[in-house]
């Protein structure tokens, strides 16, 4: 079982930077894949990024590639979303997810477990 809890959704404004917190509890997160979806209202939910239990591979939506960054520490059984140069399109509710390995890392439905979710909303 692994329990994940977001935290750092805020109101920003356009062109400014955030980073998003997902902590888990659960001895087995190190070993599994980890993901950030988001979905906005009248959305479905949309993958963003996800990255490898051990970080070193990391994969992103076309959308965000280049602004955002995913990165974990195994250590502290947290994963990051830091997010640059911020727009009022990516203005939703951001889940983290954890998948075991082996999965395709942009489905939603290959992720067993997800957080309660952060709103962010960029003002433009």
């Amino acid at each position: 079982q692994v329990q994940l809890v977001e935290s750092g959704g805020e109101l920003v404004q356009a062109g400014g930077s955030l980073r998003l917190s997902c902590a888990a509890s659960g001895r087995t997160f190190s070993t599994y894949t980890m993901g950030w979806f988001r979905q906005a209202p009248g959305n479905e939910r949309e993958f963003v990024a996800a990255i490898t239990w051990r970080g070193s591979i990391s994969y992103y939506a076309e959308s965000v590639k280049g602004r955002f960054t995913i990165s974990r520490d195994n250590a502290k059984n947290t994963v990051y979303l830091q997010m640059n140069s911020l727009k009022s399109e990516d203005t939703a509710v951001y889940y983290c997810a954890a998948t075991p390995p082996g999965y395709s890392m942009s489905e939603p439905y290959n992720y067993n477990y997800w957080g309660q979710g952060t709103q962010v909303t960029v003002s433009s």
